[in-house]
């Protein structure tokens, strides 16, 4: 007949004071991970139950089997005896554990083991992020500077890509985007138009409502709208793709064929989204016109015909444009962004993920940047 072996409780602790100064730490039943163990914070709360022990021991009769989960308990333990300079008699334990304790205590924590929080000032933080967003804008320029120069070998007819790769990101730049460039320049004429009848319905002059949507879109927000979409959704892809190939050695492959990867890889998105992102921009000035007419005509009762030819007078060819020029400007950014992210990303697929993000932001941060600019540059020229 087999002896059938009853399981201890899972690992339990009491406690007893001897002569009114020892502590004594009595450990019951079997100590495993899996049980959920106590931790050595209840000791602590003894030691400073008073009258406060100058002295403690263990009792491991009670004990069963046992495995790291009572070696952590009782190096935390130990922590604390050593932090409040109190003895401790570890002579009641099992030998192995003693065996164990004394290895663990043999080597020394090394100076700087464990992470600490550093509390840094306001100014330190501030320098430091200032001095982050220097090196990434540094990195963008030296990238763009590589870039131009690729241009530069394709305007003499040595860059080398497939003009199917080409066909492919413009399909996807261009036709595959007119859905959401659709629905959110159209919401945002509508937003513009309800914004401006707010304050023009006080005077009576609901009719200039077309010339502040049609200015507003035409100008900034035309282009801005669609180079944010673009950002966020082309922007993203082109990091992810060559983060993905630079995962699994594509790029690499390529190297050593002794192919460019900025001419066979970037040079298509960057042709592309430079090729369609001013037809999105002219796209989104119509989709945000008709939004505000949309607004004007149903909710200000002024007519399609009215509208429309305010629109005509308050619009010019240059503002027209210089909206365009715009947004080139802005395609040529998210798509630099987007393929720099994708190159710099690391050797994971969590890489990936962090290397499309950073593509968002540096897009969408460096075209509100240049948007800036552009206002001051043409606020000064007078356009």
């Amino acid at each position: 007949m087999q002896a059938i072996k009853q399981s201890q409780p899972s690992g339990q602790l009491s406690f007893a004071r001897s002569d009114n100064s020892t502590l004594v730490v009595r450990l019951i039943g079997d100590w495993h991970l899996r049980h959920g163990l106590p931790g050595p914070d209840l000791v602590l709360k003894q030691l400073d139950t008073a009258p406060k022990p100058a002295r403690l021991t263990f009792d491991a009769a009670g004990l069963g089997d046992w495995d790291s989960g009572l070696l952590t308990f009782l190096m935390g333990v130990s922590e604390i005896c050593h932090t409040r300079k109190l003895p401790a008699d570890w002579s009641p334990l099992p030998e192995g554990v003693r065996g164990l304790m004394q290895l663990a205590e043999a080597v020394p924590e090394k100076t700087g083991a464990r992470h600490e929080a550093a509390h840094s000032s306001f100014i330190e933080q501030l320098g430091r992020e200032a001095i982050s967003f220097a090196r990434s804008l540094d990195e963008f320029l030296s990238f763009l500077g590589e870039v131009t120069l690729a241009f530069a070998r394709l305007a003499v007819g040595k860059a080398r890509f497939r003009k199917v790769d080409l066909m492919i990101v413009i399909q996807d730049c261009g036709a595959n985007a007119f859905g959401i460039v659709t629905l959110v320049t159209f919401l945002v004429g509508v937003i513009l138009a309800f914004e401006g009848a707010v304050q023009l319905q006080q005077f009576g002059a609901t009719i200039f409502v077309a010339d502040l949507v049609g200015i507003a879109m035409t100008r900034d927000m035309g282009a801005m709208m669609a180079a944010i979409i673009m950002a966020g959704r082309t922007g993203a892809a082109f990091a992810a793709q060559l983060g993905s190939m630079k995962v699994t050695q594509e790029i690499d492959a390529l190297t050593t064929m002794g192919i460019s990867p900025l001419e066979f890889l970037v040079l298509p998105r960057v042709t592309a989204l430079f090729l369609m992102i001013p037809l999105l921009c002219v796209f989104a000035d119509c989709m945000g016109v008709a939004g505000g007419a949309f607004v004007s005509v149903t909710m200000l009762h002024t007519s399609l015909r009215s509208y429309l030819i305010e629109t005509k007078h308050a619009i010019t060819l240059t503002m027209f444009f210089g909206g365009l020029f715009k947004a080139a400007v802005y395609g040529i950014i998210i798509a630099v962004a987007g393929c720099l992210r994708g190159f710099q990303c690391g050797n994971s697929s969590s890489a990936v993920g962090d290397a499309a993000t950073k593509a968002v932001v540096t897009g969408i941060v460096y075209v509100i940047v240049a948007c800036g600019i552009f206002a001051f540059v043409f606020n000064v020229l007078g356009i």
